[in-house]
């Protein structure tokens, strides 16, 4: 579990953060371009067409991941709306543009599409330094959901070793309690002295900082206990007892923040 979220920290995060960056400046480029303001010989290497695909693929798929509640209205600039009944000002889409369709100059004369495009890739852009200003924020978050992701999943496979090998199950629920309170002391930005710090170190730093109460170090304590019969030889755990420990593991980590 720590392995994973150390993956998470070093390589997605700074991946998605780099992707952001450059669809940023490749969207200015754009904006640029279509506001007639490149320079002559940077005009020139933009193709409008296909670097707006290109560049909407990526963006689309940055907003979808970071800014979900943000998606439709970034598509909304882009695809043309199946309902629309005329096509000219506030209906008129970058899609439109692309496909080198425009209203009708009669009904209206003074229709820019290249100026009505601008405009929505002007949007879309804004929607994208929203979800650059918050990334931090929204990456973390993701984080946090994938670690309750990857905890379920990591107790179903403890549940599923209970027919199999108590003692095998008994450790994954403990390996979950163990890094999931690990993530509680992090966020918490708790000391703990230990250079290597164990379950009972976790469950004595949240304790003492005030995180939780007496009852529930008591609880995960006696989780420890049946956790360390798992892992060690000797005593031979009962399912009633492993049972026990993932029903508490699973408690922890829906009420222990």
């Amino acid at each position: 579990m720590c392995n994973a979220n150390q993956n998470f920290n070093m390589t997605s995060k700074e991946k998605i953060k780099k992707e952001i960056a450059e669809c940023t400046r490749e969207a200015a480029v754009l904006l640029l371009y279509l506001q007639n303001k490149l320079k002559a010989d940077k005009a020139k290497e933009v193709e409008f067409h296909r670097d707006y695909q290109k560049w909407y693929s990526k963006a689309l798929k940055i907003v979808e991941f970071l800014a979900p509640d943000r998606f439709q209205e970034f598509k909304s600039y882009y695809e043309v709306d199946p309902k629309r009944k005329t096509m000219g000002y506030g209906s008129y889409y970058i899609q439109d543009y692309l496909k080198g369709v425009a209203p009708n100059s009669f009904h209206n004369p003074n229709f820019d599409t290249k100026e009505q495009t601008l405009q929505n890739m002007y949007n879309q852009y804004t929607i994208l330094l929203a979800v650059d200003e918050r990334k931090d924020m929204a990456l973390n978050d993701l984080k946090s959901s994938l670690m309750i992701e990857l905890q379920d999943n990591e107790l179903d496979t403890a549940k599923s070793l209970l027919k199999v090998n108590l003692r095998a199950s008994g450790v994954v629920a403990g390996v979950v309690l163990e890094g999931y309170l690990e993530n509680v002391v992090a966020h918490h930005k708790l000391k703990i002295a230990k250079r290597n710090p164990t379950l009972s170190h976790y469950n004595e730093a949240l304790k003492s900082n005030g995180i939780y109460d007496t009852t529930v170090w008591r609880k995960i304590s006696y989780l420890a206990d049946i956790r360390n019969i798992c892992a060690h030889k000797g005593k031979e755990p009962t399912k009633d007892q492993v049972e026990e420990l993932i029903d508490g593991v699973h408690w922890t980590t829906k009420n222990v923040f």
